[in-house]
């Protein structure tokens, strides 16, 4: 096939998120952010609504909020494990929470516009890999509490977190997984 990537594809047969347990400083430097924002960006969008947006969690910010979080998840009646894996989150060196923030559109329903702010989450984790660094795709309390988002990470009443990506430096790797059977998964119509 003229336009087959070996290169890209063996990436993608070796790519495994980095849980944020196991990611170190230094974080990507604010010009290196914009660049796998940049790369993230180039996700799937039908009609091209940009149906997403970006918060970047700088260290400042996920010292202020751990704290915060902690509390919040106790006041929901959590007990104080569920409490400190919560606050846990916010250990990575930075967070950026990508927002999933549908548009009103007659022609793009609004599912796709939160498949395209998945896939968003998706390529960032793919770009920060693919520059070197840990990443990993989660969610977690400051993801799912619609009012912790909103009152903290600056979310509206008709956003929702569709992501948080962590990023740092790649620390120990980490075990591989076992992988669907893609035979199991698979039908074929004809």
């Amino acid at each position: 096939m003229e336009h087959r990537n070996e290169a890209a594809l063996a990436f993608l047969a070796a790519r495994r998120s980095h849980p944020p347990k196991l990611l170190t400083g230094p974080a990507p430097d604010p010009d290196q952010i914009t660049e796998l924002l940049v790369l993230a960006a180039r996700a799937p969008d039908h009609g091209k609504l940009e149906p997403w947006r970006f918060v970047v969690l700088t260290r400042a910010a996920l010292d202020r909020l751990k704290p915060v979080l902690h509390r919040e998840v106790l006041a929901g009646g959590q007990d104080q494990a569920a409490a400190d894996k919560a606050a846990s989150a916010f250990d990575s060196p930075v967070v950026v929470a990508v927002i999933s923030s549908p548009v009103d559109s007659p022609k793009v329903p609004e599912w796709e516009q939160i498949l395209s702010a998945g896939a968003v989450c998706l390529g960032l984790v793919n770009a920060a890999l693919a520059a070197g660094w840990g990443a990993a795709w989660l969610t977690g309390h400051a993801a799912l509490n619609q009012a912790f988002a909103e009152a903290h990470l600056g979310v509206k009443p008709s956003e929702r977190v569709a992501g948080l990506v962590h990023i740092g430096s790649r620390g120990t790797p980490p075990p591989e997984r076992p992988r669907p059977d893609i035979a199991a998964k698979t039908s074929w119509l004809e």
